[in-house]
């Protein structure tokens, strides 16, 4: 059992030990129950089992229960012996531990005769040595090995008398037991099954079902309930909490994580909106709450101070429980952050793209979750106007404003390729020269750990969109290639370290600017490429495109015979080339 003493601990397996600080509802069933434990009348070992799945509070309870039968009278107080296998899973004999932690306990009780460490310690020695299978058959140590069978019998009797003669109960709490391999858990239920039956013992066991029923038969012939059965004398599941005392638990360990926020800083009616709208619905157990809590513990630290703790707790929750959306958002800050742009209807399509993807239970509270994240999706989706405006969201530190946004993402791991979601949300930007462009340089300022820029990404795969790009959109798409290859020179500075071997960003925008201008009517080329001249725009550009061509013809004039074929085929004619020429120079 985990010794903690707040209920705001985070950690993964954390439990509580005062029952004043129950939330789920755990305590009275331990207060009742302690009240069984001393009061039942049983003819030999007794054992209780607990049921429950993983962080539903199964600790919790046990130190609950334990802190109830401390509190009894001298008289009826039990002797506690707590047994945690999974310390010892792995590399010691779980059945000496067991005795050993048996007797360390018990021979430093008053009431208990002084022979029983020793006899204990002298019965754990025996059976240790004994084989384990002999549990599956049902039947007493005696049927056991001839010699050893004897002695561990003979000092079982021993145990079992000396124990007789002390009054006081003694209650084992094992807990932990799911957590240990399958050949673990068989050799702890072969103790259960086959020794500790000693007289004024109660055996309380916390556990998985599901996971235990897993490992513990060993024969076609028992089902694993029948099996359980034979073992377990009474048994409980631990009841699943409401709602109510769920968001009670959620709320206090955000507590714990957001210490310093002041509340006259705290908006509650954002928080309530946010909460109500999406967290709430992936908040449905404990397993849920410790997972988001325990991220928030490592991820917020990065940005404390720099982000809207609200927000940051949404975006987070985004991650855990909703990955495919989360991981589209920091690639996309002009879909989601800043404010309302003409082109409401390509933004809508692609929205409803990425909510298509979501499971049909998920779709509404991460749609609502997103328009209460970034304002401007509320005139996307249900077309309402906006109150608030950039300077207000960069003020209060929200995801929504641009400048603000990366923040959120410091620890967000990008795919070493871009999805083809985003590939789609560029290209449905052809149309729009500007906005291609801002999307482009967006790119070239999202570093990536090993110092890729994703600008080098997006162009090597934006290559085989060549066909998609429609021929009314190349003109636009290779005039905003023109006006960001400024970003994309600057941003590959510190790109390759001087890899000899590496393709620079001129050379990859060269290459795709020629498939698309192949695409178009040579005249149009030349039109474009002469613009973009005449303003200085992509000049390392248009120089690798014009080598390009130039080694296109000289290749091609070397053979007579492929002279017709290389007009056809070469980006500029002679003349349209000799004057490009001209106009760099």
């Amino acid at each position: 059992m985990t010794d903690t003493t707040d209920i705001n601990d985070i950690s993964t397996d954390s439990s509580l030990v005062d029952p004043e600080n129950d939330l789920l509802g755990h305590a009275s069933f331990a207060k009742y129950l302690a009240d069984s434990i001393c009061k039942m009348d049983f003819p030999e070992g007794f054992i209780i089992g607990i049921y429950g799945s993983w962080n539903s509070g199964k600790s919790t309870l046990l130190n609950f229960l334990v802190h109830y039968l401390q509190q009894k009278p001298e008289d009826e107080q039990p002797i506690i012996v707590p047994f945690n296998p999974w310390q010892f899973s792995g590399h010691q004999n779980i059945t000496r531990r067991f005795f050993e932690q048996l007797q360390n306990v018990l021979s430093k009780e008053k009431a208990v005769p002084r022979g029983i460490r020793k006899t204990l310690a002298d019965f754990a020695q025996v059976i240790s040595d004994i084989p384990l299978p002999y549990a599956q058959t049902g039947k007493a140590l005696v049927t056991l090995l001839d010699d050893k069978e004897k002695e561990a019998s003979q000092f079982k009797e021993e145990v079992e008398k000396t124990l007789a003669k002390q009054d006081k109960r003694i209650v084992v709490t094992v807990d932990d037991i799911d957590r240990l391999p399958g050949e673990d858990i068989k050799q702890l239920f072969r103790i259960f099954k086959a020794i500790p039956n000693f007289s004024n013992v109660v055996y309380v066991l916390v556990f998985n079902k599901e996971a235990v029923m897993e490992t513990i038969t060993e024969t076609q012939a028992v089902s694993k309930e029948s099996y359980l059965k034979q073992i377990i004398q009474a048994e409980f599941e631990l009841p699943t909490p409401s709602k109510t005392l769920l968001r009670k638990l959620f709320f206090k360990k955000l507590n714990r994580v957001f210490t310093d926020i002041a509340k006259e800083q705290f908006n509650q009616t954002h928080w309530s909106s946010i909460y109500f709208q999406g967290i709430d619905h992936f908040i449905n157990n404990i397993p849920a709450i410790t997972r988001l809590t325990n991220t928030l513990t490592v991820t917020y630290p990065a940005v404390k101070g720099e982000v809207n703790p609200i927000d940051f707790i949404a975006i987070e929750c985004l991650r855990i429980f909703c990955p495919a959306i989360y991981d589209i958002i920091p690639q996309n800050p002009y879909a989601f952050a800043g404010e309302v742009d003409t082109s409401t209807d390509e933004l809508k399509n692609l929205l409803n793209t990425w909510i298509a993807q979501l499971p049909p239970e998920d779709k509404q509270p991460v749609q609502n979750l997103l328009m209460q994240l970034f304002p401007k999706l509320k005139s996307v989706w249900s077309h309402s106007s906006l109150d608030e405006k950039e300077s207000e969201w960069r003020q209060q530190l929200r995801v929504c404003s641009l400048e603000i946004f990366p923040i959120y993402f410091r620890l967000a791991l990008s795919a070493y390729e871009l999805s083809n979601t985003q590939i789609k949300a560029m290209l449905a930007l052809a149309y729009d020269t500007e906005r291609f462009k801002e999307h482009l340089i967006e790119l070239v300022k999202q570093k990536r750990t090993e110092g890729i820029a994703q600008t080098s990404i997006f162009l090597e795969q934006l290559e085989s969109t060549v066909p998609e790009i429609p021929v009314n959109a190349i003109p636009s798409v290779v005039e905003a290639l023109f006006d960001a290859s400024e970003e994309f020179l600057l941003g590959q500075e510190d790109e390759y370290n001087n890899d000899i071997f590496d393709l620079s960003n001129e050379v990859i925008i060269s290459r795709y600017i020629s498939q698309l201008l192949r695409r178009i009517e040579e005249p149009q080329r030349f039109k474009l490429l002469k613009i973009a001249i005449s303003q200085g725009k992509a000049l390392p550009i248009i120089n690798q495109q014009i080598a390009t061509v130039k080694e296109e013809q000289t290749q091609s004039s070397s053979d007579d015979n492929l002279n017709e074929k290389s007009n056809e085929e070469s980006l500029l004619n002679a003349q349209h080339l000799e004057e490009l020429e001209q106009m760099v120079a």
